[in-house]
């Protein structure tokens, strides 16, 4: 456990960096934005960089599902801890987005819809993606997969039952007094031996027992907007280009963050690539443009008529 930044608040935001390769790229492009973020709300920040639990064990399980024993190991190693933001390492913090744990519920987990609370429709963002995919990445990636499978069969091929709606397991917000135990349970409810569609993630499990529990809070999608979706709806142009270096990425990138709060690169197709770039972390704390509308937009406008303008012809 390293402690980056220690608490002001009793607060934390936490993230699992297990491997050098994994930890050269959160230390490189999403540390900034984080770092950032922490130090204007008073926030902690601690990272993981060590497997939590013995691969010798039966119930060893990736990285993903170590996160459910964070709480109880932060219970017996910070003292007077209250709340923990986990949050993947390809998650870009914008850094004037407000305290997220002002939107938390103690007594709930709080968690960012993937399905139902969106700002657009999660049918024509999966099929977007899809369709977009097949015609400018590969032929071969079919038109109709898992990635619009619906709720009911997502639970029912993991042999669950079905709830009532999915969130992103890549940023969630719990009391470490109230469910660190109960986390842990769940953890040691399954082996590694489970079956997951997803390549052994904990994802569609822990949706099931959040929701099953019943105390959930769910936030506004600006925290963790997720970038394969604001690709696919807003800036489908960018598919043409298949890069993460263009500029045109990296502009599209910055637009999505200064419209959100977290953005979320979660996937393993060239979208999901595109938070690994330096010009992106460049661009965004040194541009003098984008430091002047980032001032400009606190000023409060009087709106006082100045005439009729118009632009030289």
């Amino acid at each position: 456990m390293q402690v980056i930044i220690k608490s002001q608040t009793d607060n934390y935001i936490c993230s699992i960096v297990i491997g050098k390769e994994i930890y050269r790229y959160w230390y490189k492009y999403s540390l900034p934005f984080v770092k950032k973020y922490c130090e204007k709300h008073g926030l902690g920040l601690i990272i993981f960089r060590k497997d939590l639990i013995s691969k010798k064990s039966l119930f060893w399980k990736k990285a993903t599902w170590q996160k459910l024993l964070v709480g109880d190991l932060l219970k017996k190693k910070i003292k007077n801890i209250k709340n923990v933001c986990m949050m993947d390492v390809d998650i870009l913090v914008n850094p004037e987005a407000p305290n997220i744990f002002n939107f938390h519920k103690n007594d709930k987990i709080s968690v960012v819809s993937l399905r139902k609370k969106l700002p657009f429709s999660w049918e024509k963002a999966v099929k977007n993606i899809s369709y977009y995919r097949n015609k400018y990445y590969s032929k071969k990636y079919p038109l109709d997969s898992a990635i619009g499978i619906s709720l009911k069969n997502l639970y029912k091929i993991h042999n669950l039952k079905p709830q009532k709606d999915e969130f992103c397991a890549g940023l969630y917000i719990f009391s470490v007094n109230k469910f660190n135990k109960i986390f842990k349970k769940w953890f040691f409810k399954y082996k590694q031996d489970i079956y997951s569609v997803t390549g052994g993630g904990e994802q569609t499990h822990f949706n099931y027992e959040v929701q099953k529990l019943g105390q959930i809070n769910f936030i506004d999608y600006r925290f963790q907007a997720i970038w394969v979706f604001e690709m696919a709806i807003y800036y489908p142009f960018l598919y043409k280009l298949k890069t993460k270096f263009n500029k045109m990425i990296i502009d599209a990138v910055i637009t999505s963050l200064q419209n959100n709060y977290f953005l979320h690169f979660a996937g393993t197709w060239y979208e999901s690539e595109m938070w690994k770039n330096n010009q992106l972390k460049n661009e965004y704390f040194q541009s003098k443009a984008l430091k002047e509308l980032i001032k400009f937009q606190k000023v409060k406008l009087m709106g006082k008529p100045k005439g009729m303008l118009k632009p030289k012809k």
